[in-house]
């Protein structure tokens, strides 16, 4: 039986945002789904713009956010097997030097434009003789080479988009190797996809013509093409619709992590988005058992802040203290923890109510210093116990008459200085009578 086996593909030209993990989180869950493999590949061939430092961040944002890999590897360790599959396909007549200068190709583009055609390349470096190639170089040009594509057209069932068909006459042969002899993505990803023996492929849409080319070259290096699976996915969108930019620093894996987002929350956001299912709470195992192609949409999904900050809402609502205690002020208990984790959308803003329970505040209401006076005299002394609150505002109601906000929200503000917050039943056990006492004094004046 072949191993399902997915892979997942970032370069390291910067670091991974969240359209490179809406990505790497499918390639996660359809491989644990299909009980295979994912691996992940650093394409990283273009050495003037692939960073170590990039490398390594990849890594650490993909391992933060829950997506695991059977085994990594780098493009720039492979690139003898590269230049053996260059040599095949030189020998089998398929790939072709060229000459041109990047400028001479966009004169010709812009020409066949002007004629309303396809700007394609036309294949001129094909008609050189072998004299001509040779004065070519002699001048001090150094061929780069170009595959050349098949004709007649390349046929798929798409696993999410349904059946695609890429006319390859339409195409421009690709450019495989560059002057230099470095190989490029296009190349490089198929040699490692036969050798890797990779039988699905899950990416964005907009590798729709590149894997029409692919699959051509993959069927002139004596691979089966068909027996990869495809699944394009779209690209997202921002919360207006727009095209989401790569460029923006704040769609970072770096940045939300930084900003507090909880790895859960975005796991489970990007596994959903694009499906009908209902953002929630879920865990790897739930999410990935029910991973199925046919849930995911072909119109192209938006990414919305504010959706992705309600469910990580919900995710703080239900973590344990063992989850989040290394990221709590110090001091702080499970107690505290469970009595503000209500009030919270990120883990950070559980400081400020650390101070409001350990800190002094220096409220004044003096509109409501008499009841607030009277609510001192009522506070009850210690020992306290879980309904010392319940006892207090029931002495409290009886002694002045109030009840419902005119009661509670005084006793509020003298206590926290906050218009909302967590259940004061709880927060008065961490604040403790001394400090409530003194709070209620200074707010009375």
């Amino acid at each position: 039986m072949t191993t399902i086996r997915a892979r997942f593909a970032p370069s390291p030209t910067g670091w991974l945002h969240v359209g490179n993990a809406y990505i790497a989180v499918a390639n996660a869950l359809f491989a644990r789904h299909a009980g295979g493999e994912l691996l992940l590949r650093l394409d990283d061939t273009d050495t003037e713009r692939s960073r170590e430092e990039y490398a390594r961040g990849i890594e650490q944002d993909l391992a933060w956010l829950g997506v695991a890999w059977t085994r990594v590897f780098r493009q720039s360790d492979r690139l003898a097997a590269y230049a053996e599959a260059a040599d095949r396909l030189r020998a089998a007549g398929r790939l072709y030097p060229c000459f041109e200068s990047e400028e001479e190709l966009a004169t010709k583009r812009e020409a066949q434009r002007r004629r309303h055609l396809t700007p394609i390349y036309d294949r001129a470096a094909l008609a050189m003789t072998p004299e001509q190639r040779a004065r070519a170089e002699a001048s001090g040009r150094k061929p780069y080479w170009r595959f050349k594509l098949s004709s007649g057209e390349q046929i798929w069932d798409d696993l999410v988009l349904g059946k695609r068909r890429v006319k390859l006459a339409a195409v421009s042969d690709p450019v495989l190797v560059r002057a230099d002899g470095s190989p490029l993505y296009t190349f490089t990803s198929v040699v490692d996809d036969i050798a890797e023996g990779i039988t699905h492929i899950i990416r964005g849409e907009d590798h729709i013509t590149n894997s029409g080319v692919q699959r051509d070259l993959m069927t002139a290096l004596g691979a089966d093409a068909d027996a990869v699976r495809l699944a394009h996915r779209p690209l997202l969108l921002d919360a207006e619709g727009g095209k989401l930019s790569k460029r923006l620093d704040s769609l970072s894996l770096r940045r939300l992590r930084a900003d507090g987002i909880e790895p859960a929350a975005l796991f489970a956001y990007l596994a959903r988005l694009g499906t009908p299912e209902a953002f929630e709470p879920a865990s790897f195992d739930a999410l990935a058992a029910s991973f199925d192609f046919a849930h995911m949409s072909a119109a192209a999904p938006r990414f919305d802040p504010a959706q992705l900050l309600a469910l990580n809402r919900r995710v703080l609502h239900a973590a344990s203290y063992e989850a989040v205690a290394a990221r709590l002020p110090q001091g702080a208990d499970r107690r505290f923890w469970e009595a503000v984790r209500g009030n919270l959308d990120l883990v950070a803003e559980a400081r400020p109510w650390w101070e409001v329970v350990t800190g002094e505040l220096s409220a004044s209401l003096p509109e409501e210093a008499a009841f607030l006076r009277q609510a001192l005299a009522l506070l009850p002394e210690e020992p306290w116990d879980g309904d010392v609150w319940g006892r207090w505002t029931s002495a409290l109601r009886e002694a002045s008459g109030r009840s419902g906000r005119a009661l509670f929200h005084p006793l509020r503000l003298a206590l926290t200085g906050e218009e909302k917050g967590p259940e004061l039943r709880t927060l008065l056990l961490l604040i403790g009578r001394a400090r409530a006492a003194r709070r209620l004094a200074a707010a009375a004046g």
